[in-house]
């Protein structure tokens, strides 16, 4: 089936409820604690069942997640439950921020003693692919369970690189009701309204965003008409006139439209968003979950909105989480691994997945269920969904984001050379990229 139409269909489930909600240096930051999960006792979540010739050694496991608190606590929920079936399986679950993850699984796995399971992001297959420290999943899975664009996502030279447990990990707006009633019609809108809410002096921001990473930068570049390669998706085109029109974007909403902070990374940013003193936020739909919880009823959202002078949206980056395992886990410990992973993402274990975080599932038959098709906010985050583009996995990938991040670090100093910017740019990538062979 074209992946297109797979995907088209199983987002038409949530027409229905769209009208009445208007509106991963890693990518993917979101609020971690590093450090390890002890897990909480098990929930009423059905519980696997045994089956015949299932391992009934001592099996102890240790898995790797980039979910940090609130949302570990599903994570550790779901490998209580697990072992609440199979008594003789541990899993001891660590937080790791995402690039932490990386990094350090990248050094586990040359010193032999990587962990089970990761529970990770999407770009992570560039570099892991490359080392050669991870294995495809063909041979463990069934593919029909899954959203065809959320395991295409996992797909690196002809195999399949990780199960799919969400997909969207989009950016899209946020907005607090209480203060902007309506979605903004576009980016023009925002501004004004922004405009009015904000009061630096008292700590008040009409919008707020994470400065410091490009992924945030990523959205606008889609919306001016950009992409980071070349047609052949390996040729950096960070010197472009679309990237100067998006930094050039970027710069006036901090330094002409004054309506962000002076300063703002992740942390920064969802705290004024949740205390009520940002009326807007330009997060992932990881955070829909603790916004819900912080602001009820009184949350907005939906596609970050339309830019005027190209008569485009923006388009986030969207991917996912995904289970992955290291090259040489094998025995009864590849087939533990391989029963949870798929037992993890059964439409059961996906449908509790919604309620605790409030994320589109990539089981099929979770995301036609009515905890998805008949929740606003989801819809609105499909939404966004709609509008996204797919990451890119690729190597090349990694020194992007590398050769992106100095750059947007200056502009948001106050650096207004955007010229010299993206020579900077296009330069360091192209080095990169060559020093990769």
């Amino acid at each position: 089936m074209d992946r297109t139409i797979k995907w088209g269909s199983a987002l038409a489930a949530l027409a229905v409820v769209v009208a009445a909600c208007q509106g991963a240096a890693s990518p993917t930051p979101g609020p971690t604690a590093t450090g390890t999960a002890t897990a909480p006792p098990a929930t009423a979540t059905p519980a696997p069942t045994p089956t015949p010739g299932y391992p009934t050694g001592e099996i102890n496991l240790t898995m790797w997640t980039k979910e940090g608190d609130p949302n570990i606590n599903y994570v550790k929920t779901l490998a209580a439950n697990y072992s609440l079936a199979h008594p003789n399986v541990s899993i001891e679950v660590v937080n790791k921020d995402v690039e932490a993850l990386r990094e350090d699984f990248q050094t586990a796995s040359l010193a032999g003693n990587a962990p089970e399971i990761l529970w990770t992001v999407s770009d992570h297959i560039g570099p892991f692919t490359t080392a050669d420290i991870i294995r495809p999943v063909d041979d463990l899975i069934d593919p029909s369970v899954y959203l065809d664009v959320a395991l295409a996502n996992m797909v690196a030279g002809g195999q399949t690189w990780g199960v799919p447990i969400s997909y969207g990990n989009q950016l899209m707006l946020y907005w607090n009701k209480t203060l902007v009633p309506e979605a903004p019609a576009d980016f023009d809108a925002l501004v004004a309204k922004a405009k009015e809410l904000t009061d630096s002096a008292a700590g008040k921001y009409g919008l707020v965003y994470n400065q410091t990473e490009p992924f945030w930068t990523a959205p606008f570049l889609g919306g001016f008409g950009g992409a980071v390669f070349a047609a052949d998706g390996v040729t950096p085109t960070l010197d472009t006139p679309e990237m100067k029109a998006t930094l050039e974007f970027l710069y006036n909403l901090k330094f002409t439209d004054k309506i962000v902070p002076s300063e703002a990374d992740y942390a920064v940013s969802d705290s004024l968003f949740k205390d009520g003193s940002a009326a807007m936020i330009v997060n992932g739909d990881w955070a829909l979950a603790d916004y819900v919880t912080a602001l009820g009823d009184n949350l907005g959202l939906g596609p970050i909105p339309q830019i005027p002078a190209t008569g485009k949206y923006p388009a986030p980056y969207t991917a996912g989480t995904f289970f992955m395992i290291p090259k040489d886990l094998s025995g009864d410990e590849l087939t533990v691994v391989a029963d949870f992973m798929n037992w993890s993402t059964m439409k059961e274990q996906q449908v509790e997945m919604v309620k605790e975080l409030k994320r589109l599932p990539a089981n099929l038959e979770a995301l036609s269920d009515p905890i998805v098709t008949g929740d606003t906010y989801l819809a609105g985050a499909a939404e966004a969904v709609k509008v996204g583009t797919p990451m890119p996995t690729n190597i090349e990938m990694r020194c992007v984001w590398d050769s992106w991040k100095p750059a947007i670090t200056k502009m948001y100093g106050g650096d207004s050379g955007i010229d010299a910017l993206l020579t900077e740019m296009q330069s360091s990538a192209e080095s990169c990229i060559a020093a990769q062979g």
